[in-house]
């Protein structure tokens, strides 16, 4: 039953390429909602309301508060303006987008969480080591060697504990990134499509400023710091299966934008972008996954 939400994301998405007018944005606030719907829910199933919760608040309330100033100032993405295609809008910002943000945010997280954990078998050895140490110290606790020991033991787990601030700092970067990126296909899409348009796309990429690419990259690697603060250990990485949905529905985005801009929405810029951004998270993603 798991899957059964995700292939009905898929199918919505599908019928993209073939509506137009009203019909294409009921369908892109359709996708939306569900996306979001099953995010949360996943989220919520898998870690618990807290994580639930953070995703929501961080991704969702602190999207809309970002998007809400990018439209008021031009900060941090570059002066733009949402139409009213996109139905109901808060502070001049459609209600869906904050949900996007959120919806994207929970798979980009989880890809990151996925390519940064620790290999098991170091994890294992490095434990062992510790043991070790930490029995020799206690058989020769009186002598100098014995304390030798231990202090190798105490430097191990310094060692340890920069391992893994550095993994979770690494993860949260990769994360933005995978979010961030998720926008070289989402702005030109949306823009070709009229949901918002931008008062100086140039200098810029697909149509779209560079101060919006920058801006998105920024918010998301703030985005995502906060987020790991607010959730808690309970955003690690799940058991075997747990996290499939979300890493299917992550490359299934990748792989169907860069088929849908390079085939039928005539967008081969923002096809060649996204492949090669994006890619940076989904390749390295599915070759994990293999």
């Amino acid at each position: 039953m798991r899957w059964v939400p995700l292939g009905g994301l898929v199918l919505i998405q599908i019928g993209y390429p073939l509506t137009h007018g009203d019909a294409r944005a009921g369908l892109v606030v359709t996708t939306v909602l569900l996306g979001f719907a099953i995010s949360v829910g996943h989220a919520l199933a898998t870690r618990g309301a807290r994580v639930a919760v953070a995703l929501v608040v961080v991704a969702g309330a602190g999207g809309l508060a970002v998007e809400a100033l990018g439209v008021r100032t031009g900060f941090p993405f570059g002066r733009y303006a949402y139409s009213g295609a996109l139905g109901p809008r808060l502070f001049g910002v459609p209600l869906v987008i904050p949900l996007a943000w959120a919806w994207m945010a929970w798979p980009a997280w989880l890809a990151a969480a996925r390519l940064t954990r620790p290999r098991a078998g170091r994890t294992a050895r490095a434990r062992t080591g510790l043991a070790g140490a930490g029995l020799a110290g206690t058989r020769l606790g009186r002598t100098g060697l014995g304390r030798t020991g231990l202090g190798r033991a105490g430097l191990g787990r310094a060692g340890l504990g920069r391992a893994g601030l550095g993994r979770a700092v690494v993860r949260i970067a990769l994360a933005g990134l995978g979010l961030a990126a998720w926008d070289l296909f989402l702005d030109p899409q949306m823009v070709a499509a009229g949901y918002w348009r931008w008062r100086h796309p140039t200098p810029g990429l697909a149509g779209i400023p560079y101060t919006n690419y920058l801006g998105w990259l920024v918010v998301a690697v703030l985005m995502m710091a906060l987020f790991a603060a607010v959730a808690g250990s309970r955003v690690r990485v799940g058991g075997p299966g747990v996290d499939a949905p979300m890493s299917a529905l992550y490359l299934w985005t990748y792989l169907s934008s860069v088929l849908a801009h390079a085939v039928f929405l005539g967008l081969p810029g923002s096809a060649a972008a996204g492949a090669v951004g994006m890619g940076l998270v989904a390749v390295p993603l599915a070759v994990a996954l293999w």
